[in-house]
């Protein structure tokens, strides 16, 4: 980073450094700029494809010929409320989402990987939680924090089934197909990385590839679900993108696993740790109740 910095100081001549995360931006008497060092992907060619399917919501590149960094427009970012944002997140990943798919010709084992790599998470956690729940049940005199675990002990085991048995009926049906419908996907969605001024710019582009558009949807839940309403986040997606009933179930599929919960030294900090696991299967459960009561209805 101190050749960075040497090269930086010669080419732009900086007054003034703010260390932001992975970035750095600097004043210049040019203006702003943010520096940013280059990872495996290629942002320029990125970038290229972006604007060849006329999606233009990222900040533009300065410069891109250096070997150990890029250099960035600087974009200041408006404050507004988190819920507006993360609306606007919606809007321009369905947007990407839009203008990137398509329909690519696939063999049966593409979809039996995903089975399997989900199938052993689930049955990973049905073998932890049982373990841990034999070890608890021996306790004389339970901590608070395993006792709250043990109260929710069939909370966590149905949405294990529930998992499970969306699993199954996933495979059921695309085990028939040939074909997946893929996206550019960003992959590392957060309200944070979308910045907001003459229009919304998404950034961070470092982990995007192209894969199913559901993965977006997965990563910005994970991320976002316990401060966010994503009930109204996700009918805002199906509308501007709406997704087939296979693609649907897997989102659901894996959104419904609950969360590794583990235990700290420091009591408090344990029960935290189980609270904060039992509100993602709480929140995860209200969300996609509508979707199965609907289901059940036709």
């Amino acid at each position: 980073m101190n050749k960075t910095l040497d090269i930086i100081k010669k080419a732009y001549k900086p007054y003034r450094y703010t260390y932001i995360k992975s970035a750095t931006l600097i004043d210049t008497s040019s203006g702003k700029f943010v520096i940013k060092e280059k990872g495996k992907q290629n942002i320029k060619k990125l970038y290229e494809y972006l604007n060849s399917r006329n999606f233009f919501n990222f900040v533009p590149l300065v410069e891109n010929n250096r070997d150990d960094f890029q250099v960035f427009k600087y974009i200041e970012d408006i404050n507004i409320d988190n819920d507006q944002r993360a609306f606007d997140l919606i809007d321009v990943v369905s947007s990407l989402h839009n203008k990137t798919s398509y329909f690519k010709e696939v063999s049966n084992d593409v979809y039996q990987s995903i089975y399997d790599n989900i199938l052993n998470n689930i049955n990973y956690l049905n073998n932890y939680y049982d373990n841990l729940f034999d070890n608890i049940f021996k306790e004389i005199f339970m901590a608070p924090s395993h006792y709250l675990l043990i109260r929710n002990y069939t909370i966590i085991k149905n949405s294990l089934s529930f998992s499970k048995e969306n699993l199954d009926n996933w495979w059921d049906e695309v085990s028939k197909e040939n074909k997946q419908r893929v996206s550019l996907v960003h992959n590392n969605l957060k309200t944070e990385h979308l910045l907001i001024n003459d229009k919304p710019y998404l950034i961070s582009w470092e982990h995007s590839k192209i894969d199913s558009p559901i993965l977006d949807l997965i990563k910005f839940y994970q991320n976002e679900y316990f401060d966010l309403n994503f009930d109204e986040l996700l009918k805002k997606y199906l509308q501007k993108y709406p997704l087939s009933k296979n693609e649907l179930t897997l989102f659901f599929t894996v959104i419904s696993i609950p969360p590794k919960i583990e235990f700290n030294e420091i009591e408090i900090k344990s029960c935290q740790n189980v609270r904060e696991g039992l509100d993602y299967i709480f929140k995860t459960e209200k969300l996609i109740r509508p979707y199965n009561t609907e289901e059940e209805e036709k």
